[in-house]
């Protein structure tokens, strides 16, 4: 693994500072006001410390270069990272649910609002940030994990938006109700983040194909190069690990070609494929066009 994406543990270093001090923030709000929401609103910053841990800990394991037990690598582990934070979520948003029901059946007048309001301001802006910045590395550097920690963290920013929006609401027309119905409503908006991190993180692990635009890329290869008479391809699979992409499909040749030839003409396809996809792995079969063997593996065949 390059020593660029080694550095992916620095964003993470970043999204634990950055927790922690949001943690602080918003417990001191939610002291001085007495508000469930901005209590909702620190327990997720408490998620997102235990997050980014797990964000540290997966990209560390990542990183790791393939060894005879995972001759693939491990980039794998950031599915799991990706899981582990919308299962966090989901239990955020259920811990958020139950305060809120609590203060809902037994309102409590809030205080010092223009404080707790500043404060969960100033949180909020230090997620939106990082949150920036995670996503930024992620896109740059393919890494799902940070991805999926960016927008843990901008789901932060929008339960933060609802909070100041509902401990405004109160502050405006006095009604205690608003603030815990706002945090009820901010629960069931993190439990669609959270879900969405889930099924990304179980499609990650059940090997799901590349997405349709990269695989259209690689068929465009293939047919510029398949397109004289006599080559054919088939068997053509395609799966996603983290960062990485697999590849694989078959070439049909004439059988009088030499197995030069074959192998020269199978380096150049590879070598274009890898042209078009990032860290990419491509795994090609040669075949005689005139074999009807070559024909019977088109399918999966598992017996």
């Amino acid at each position: 693994m390059s020593e660029r994406r080694r550095s992916l543990r620095g964003y993470a270093w970043l999204s634990i500072a950055t927790a922690i001090l949001t943690i602080g923030l918003k417990a001191a709000a939610y002291f001085l006001t007495g508000s469930v929401g901005l209590l909702s609103d620190a327990l997720e910053s408490m998620v997102n410390l235990v997050a980014a841990v797990l964000v540290l800990v997966t990209l560390t394991i990542a990183t790791l270069p393939p060894d005879e037990e995972h001759a693939y690598g491990h980039a794998k582990a950031e599915y799991f990272s990706v899981g582990a934070e919308g299962a966090l979520i989901l239990i955020a948003a259920l811990t958020i649910a139950i305060s809120a029901v609590r203060r809902l059946l037994d309102p409590r007048p809030l205080e010092q609002l223009g404080i707790g309001l500043a404060v969960s301001v100033i949180a909020a802006l230090m997620n939106l940030v990082v949150a920036r910045i995670l996503s930024r590395a992620g896109d740059e550097y393919e890494s799902i994990t940070l991805k999926a920690d960016s927008q843990h963290l901008m789901t932060d920013v929008w339960t933060s938006g609802g909070v100041v929006v509902g401990v405004g609401a109160v502050a405006l027309t006095g009604l205690e109700t608003l603030d815990p119905l706002i945090a009820i409503a901010v629960a069931a908006q993190i439990v669609y983040s959270g879900f969405k991190l889930v099924k990304k993180a179980v499609r990650g692990l059940m090997d799901t194909a590349l997405p349709a635009s990269e695989v259209a890329q690689v068929v465009e290869v293939l047919d510029s190069f398949c397109a004289p008479d006599g080559i054919e391809y088939h068997a053509l699979r395609s799966r996603q690990s983290g960062s990485l992409r697999f590849v694989s499909f078959h070439i049909q040749v004439p059988g009088e070609w030499t197995v030069q030839q074959g192998h020269s003409f199978l380096e150049d396809v590879e070598e274009a494929i890898r042209g078009r996809l990032p860290s990419v792995a491509v795994f090609t079969h040669l075949e005689p066009v005139e074999d009807p063997a070559s024909w019977k593996d088109v399918e999966l065949r598992w017996e």
